[in-house]
């Protein structure tokens, strides 16, 4: 197996935990995006949207993943750390990544009308690695069944 295959799998392994925070999500009526944070090869944090519970626009799941690996590791720098999301960042949370100077960003299904790429392709780290469309089509799926449901 090539280190290629390798990290595609470790990609896929830590995209169905932040899958697991989006169902969470879900079940409490939130918009299904779930977050993890890893850090050698260990999740630091799990978070997922809480906008409706806390009532608070900026609950996302990547502030709360991001607010909670903080506190984790008693600092504000996340550079050895990995995030992973089942939507692409919107600008706000794309803002919050980069200034943790996180890492690597991983990322199931983009988001066309909202994502951070239309609006501020820049707003990550310079330093910062993205990889996108692990796990899309799932993580695409329980957004579009979640909305789908509500009409």
């Amino acid at each position: 197996m090539t280190s290629a295959d390798e990290q595609l799998k470790k990609d896929e392994f830590y995209m169905r935990k932040a899958l697991q925070e989006a169902e969470a999500a879900r079940r409490e009526g939130e918009v299904p995006i779930g977050a993890v944070v890893v850090a050698g090869e260990r999740v630091i944090s799990r978070a997922h949207n809480l906008t409706e519970t806390l009532r608070d626009v900026t609950a996302h799941a990547e502030m709360q993943a991001i607010t909670a690996a903080a506190d984790m590791l008693g600092g504000k720098y996340l550079r050895q750390c990995t995030l992973y999301v089942t939507v692409e960042p919107c600008v706000m949370c794309a803002g919050a990544i980069g200034w943790a100077q996180i890492g690597r960003i991983v990322y199931g299904a983009s988001d066309e009308k909202r994502g951070y790429q239309t609006f501020a392709p820049r707003a990550l780290h310079s330093k910062a690695t993205v990889t996108r469309g692990i796990l899309e089509d799932e993580c695409r799926r329980i957004v579009q069944d979640f909305f789908r449901e509500r009409r």
